[in-house]
């Protein structure tokens, strides 16, 4: 197992950067996920540490040791890719196989391993399958047999599920969390999939046009993003957001939206007259209060229904576990409670404490 240190990490294609300066401590033994939008430079910095791309600036460490100028298969790393990478003509055994094989190790050193990696995996019926008889999750089973045999001390994943359908998503998750409890090897994961992180990382690092913008445990990213990225980021529905100004008057301190909707904020957040972003999240909503509300679509989704709708002229999500007696086009009050609001700086985006 080792821990990974990334210092000052860039890099360039050319004249144009795509990484910018990523500073970034990964402890041993540590589920990391690296997340954000497509085209952010996720994969482009897992890749860095994998020794598929080269650094083009900065240091990487890996078990304490500078890794920027060792070649991949020196750096005693596996990577599961998206698309498995499996060959087509290989059973399953000789699939999970082939590395110690181009290794040249002995045939009895390694079959207990890939035995062992095969139980682990409920892949012991399926060693002598091609991979063209297997499902989607069967395969990437067989991907991630293939990273464990090698018993390396970072496992990288680059977007592992995104080939897979809903439900096999979710099993596939639980099972990569399940293995990395049980080997506690340290963990780099990348995707753009929000509830993956979410639900997987130890911590989450949410990524922006090459460069970090939070670090930290899921619920604490959630419960307190530093800017209006990351809230809009994280979250399924995403986090509601109105921009306004701040006044304060004999009723109190206020967010006056642009379209002159007033809500109550707390009293010393923002100072009068500066511009605000106020965001909330759909499940922090209450039905009942005195901020307007117009309803436009319900969706009932079972155990939750998200109503869409209008406070002024922007477009809010509520989601409540109640069903709600409620049509599109009907009026409703809401209730915001001081204690989930959320206050933004509109000019910079960064959190307002």
């Amino acid at each position: 197992m080792a821990a990974v240190q990334l210092n000052g990490i860039y890099k360039r294609y050319g004249e144009t950067q795509v990484v910018h300066g990523v500073d970034l401590a990964i402890e041993d033994g540590e589920f990391v996920v690296l997340v954000g939008p497509s085209g952010c430079g996720k994969t482009t910095l897992m890749r860095m540490i994998a020794g598929l791309e080269d650094i083009s600036g900065g240091d990487l460490t890996i078990g304490g040791t500078r890794a920027n100028g060792l070649p991949p298969q020196q750096r005693n790393v596996s990577m599961v890719f998206q698309s498995y990478a499996l060959y087509p003509h290989l059973s399953v055994y000789d699939n999970i196989a082939f590395g110690p094989r181009i290794r040249k190790e002995r045939e009895d050193a390694f079959r207990p391993r890939i035995e062992a990696a095969a139980k682990m995996l409920n892949l012991s019926n399926y060693l002598e399958r091609l991979p063209r008889a297997l499902s989607g999750g069967q395969r990437q089973r067989v991907a991630m047999g293939r990273a464990v045999v090698r018993e390396p001390d970072l496992f990288l994943f680059d977007e592992p599920l995104s080939n897979l359908d809903a439900k096999l998503r979710v099993q596939m998750r639980t099972e990569i969390k399940a293995l990395h409890q049980r080997l506690r090897n340290t963990v780099v994961y990348v995707t753009h999939d929000q509830i993956e992180a979410m639900t997987m990382a130890d911590r989450i690092v949410v990524m922006n046009s090459g460069r970090i913008e939070q670090i930290g445990r899921p619920l604490d990213l959630y419960d307190k993003p530093a800017n209006l990225f990351v809230a809009g980021f994280l979250g399924s529905p995403s986090m509601n957001f109105a921009a306004g100004t701040v006044m304060s008057d004999a009723r109190g301190t206020a967010l006056v939206l642009d379209d002159g909707v007033r809500i109550a904020i707390p009293e010393g957040r923002a100072a009068a007259g500066a511009r605000v972003t106020l965001g909330v999240r759909p499940e922090h909503i209450e039905a009942a209060g005195d901020v307007p509300f117009a309803v436009e679509v319900i969706e009932p989704t079972g155990a939750e229904t998200h109503m869409y709708g209008k406070i002024g002229g922007s477009t809010w999500c509520v989601t409540t576990r109640a069903r709600p007696q409620v049509e599109p086009g009907q009026r409703m009050t809401l209730g915001l409670p001081f204690a989930h609001l959320h206050l933004f700086d509109t000019e910079s985006g960064k959190r307002l404490d």
